[in-house]
């Protein structure tokens, strides 16, 4: 099984922006070393949680500290940009790190409604063309004509460059049948709402129509991750990320608090039930246990690679979720 990283460089309490955007370049050096396939970047705005606003300026920086893993964005949030903008941001990444770049794209906003009209500098925007967009950037990354008279009259630069990999990321049917019908990889985020099927991988495949960008269907699965070397201490790392998530359903984003201040935050009956319901988006045990599950989900669903996304409140216990998955999968010692 191939294992990739999504970083969306989390800021925990009592650490900085730089702080979580240095340890990303540990991460992505770990991740390299450790034989995993990729790390994507994801795109958020408006937030003091996460420090991965512009993950294409990231990648950029992540590519000259490494030599064979890799780098995309999981995703662009292709609603705020131009397609030629962004046929030109991959175009000149993938010239700088041939054949080690992808561009992933998503259609959520990564932001409140703030941000959005922010980043559309206060203009109406058109959420709902963002599949046409997607074409219209791939054509152009392809340096081919468009079927958009706007873009017709102009080349992405640098022309002529080895193309990167391009994704879809989505959760629904939709985005499957999408992804297929333009020839592009499926990345299915399983730790947003933990609704993954096999009726949604087989739609990809079925309408999936090979292009220069992928020449085979390929689905990638996100999960959110915690192990430790026992079940006990992998509950006790895992609790301040299923808190962030409780927190965020009532619209709330606060920075990770640490084990220590999770156990003892007070909770209802309620908040354990949610608790409790949500662990399905989680996965948390020993390396074994993980693994073993991620295994029979493969089998199950039918899908060719897990992304590892561990937000943990300590970057070294971070690093070591990717360590020892590292170990039971790749079959690759621990190593710092």
């Amino acid at each position: 099984m191939k294992l990739s990283i999504l970083d969306q460089a989390p800021i925990p309490q009592g650490s900085t922006s730089t702080d979580a955007l240095q340890f990303t370049k540990e991460l992505a050096t770990l991740g390299d070393k450790l034989g995993y396939h990729r790390l994507w970047m994801a795109e958020h705005h408006n937030g003091t949680s996460f420090s991965s606003s512009a993950p294409e300026i990231t990648i950029a920086h992540l590519a000259a500290q490494t030599k064979q893993i890799r780098l995309g964005t999981g995703g662009v949030m292709m609603m705020h940009y131009s397609p030629l903008k962004m046929a030109e941001v991959f175009k000149t990444l993938s010239a700088l790190a041939p054949n080690r770049i992808d561009f992933g794209v998503g259609r959520a906003p990564g932001g409140d409604h703030h941000s959005i009209h922010a980043l559309a500098q206060g203009k109406a925007y058109q959420p709902n063309d963002q599949y046409d967009k997607l074409a219209t950037t791939l054509q152009l990354i392809n340096d081919q004509k468009t079927n958009d008279p706007l873009y017709n009259q102009v080349i992405a630069a640098p022309h002529e460059v080895a193309l990167p990999e391009a994704w879809l990321l989505g959760s629904s049917g939709n985005s499957a049948r999408q992804a297929g019908k333009q020839g592009v990889g499926y990345s299915f985020a399983q730790f947003f709402n933990g609704e993954m099927s096999k009726e949604i991988f087989d739609t990809y495949r079925h309408y999936f129509e090979p292009s220069y960008f992928m020449p085979h269907p390929i689905i990638s699965v996100s999960y959110a991750i915690t192990v430790a070397e026992t079940t006990d201490e992998a509950e006790f790392l895992a609790l301040p990320i299923d808190l962030a998530r409780l927190f965020l359903m009532r619209g709330r984003l606060p920075q990770t608090l640490s084990p220590e201040d999770a156990q003892n935050y007070p909770l209802t009956e309620m908040d354990r039930a949610i608790l409790a319901k949500n662990r399905s988006l989680h996965l948390v045990g020993t390396p074994k246990q993980v693994s073993n599950q991620l295994l029979r989900e493969k089998e199950a669903f039918g899908f060719d690679e897990v992304m590892i996304n561990s937000n943990q409140y300590s970057f070294e216990s971070r690093l070591n979720v990717y360590r020892l998955m590292a170990k039971e999968l790749l079959n690759k010692p621990a190593t710092n």
